[in-house]
C-alpha cells in the first residue's frame, strides 16, 4: 500500500470512528466526551505512526507492536485519554504496586461508546450487537482493570448484546445521571 493510500485510509478511519463515537456519546448523554474523544489521534506521535502501520482491518497499533515490540502511538494515546482503563492505574500506598483504579462512570460510558464504534469500524458488515461483548470477554482474563469498572462495562455490553442499542444507552444515561447526582 502506498503512502497516499495509508494516509487517507488512516485519516478516513479515525474520522469515521470519531463520528460514530460522537453519535454514541450523544445517545449516552455525554455529548462533550464525544466531541473531545480521541483528539490525540491527530497528534504527530499517534497520527504518523497510524499512517505508517495502517492496514485498514485492524488497529495500526497492533502492527507497530509486531514491528518494534511495543506501540509508541498507544503509549501516547492511553496516557491522554481517560476513557481507556489503562489510564486508570496508580501506585497503591499499601501494596506499593501499580494497581487498577475504579473509573468514574462518565469515562466507562465513553469507553462503551468507543468499543461499540471500534467494533463497527473494523468489523463493518460483520458487526452485530454482540460483537463488542465477544471482544471484551475474549481478553477478560488478561486485562488489568478494576473489578467494578469491568463489571459495569460488561453489564452494559451484555445489555447491548441481548436487548440492543436503545436499552443499553438508556441504562448508561441512568448511570451517568445518577453518578452526577452524588
Amino acid at each position: 500500500m502506498n503512502f497516499a493510500s495509508r494516509f487517507y485510509g488512516h485519516l478516513h478511519t479515525i474520522n469515521g470512528h470519531r463520528r460514530k463515537v460522537i453519535v454514541n456519546c450523544f445517545r449516552a448523554g455525554i455529548p462533550m466526551r464525544g466531541l473531545l474523544h480521541d483528539l490525540s489521534k491527530y497528534s504527530p506521535t499517534e497520527f504518523w505512526n497510524g499512517v505508517k502501520y495502517f492496514q485498514g482491518m485492524r488497529s495500526p497499533n497492533e502492527a507497530e507492536r509486531e514491528d518494534i515490540g511495543y506501540s509508541r502511538a498507544w503509549m501516547h494515546h492511553k496516557g491522554r485519554n481517560r476513557h481507556h482503563f489503562e489510564f486508570w492505574t496508580d501506585y497503591d500506598p499499601v501494596t506499593r504496586l501499580c494497581q487498577p483504579v475504579k473509573m468514574p462512570v462518565v469515562f466507562v460510558a465513553e469507553m462503551f461508546c468507543d468499543r461499540m464504534a471500534a467494533s463497527k469500524t473494523y468489523m463493518k458488515k460483520d458487526y452485530t450487537d454482540a460483537s463488542p461483548l465477544k471482544y471484551f470477554l475474549k481478553g477478560k482474563h488478561r486485562r488489568s482493570i478494576h473489578p467494578e469498572t469491568s463489571d459495569l462495562l460488561e453489564g452494559w455490553l451484555t445489555i447491548l448484546a441481548e436487548q440492543g442499542e436503545d436499552a443499553a444507552f438508556a441504562e448508561i444515561r441512568k448511570a451517568v445521571k445518577h453518578s452526577r447526582g452524588k
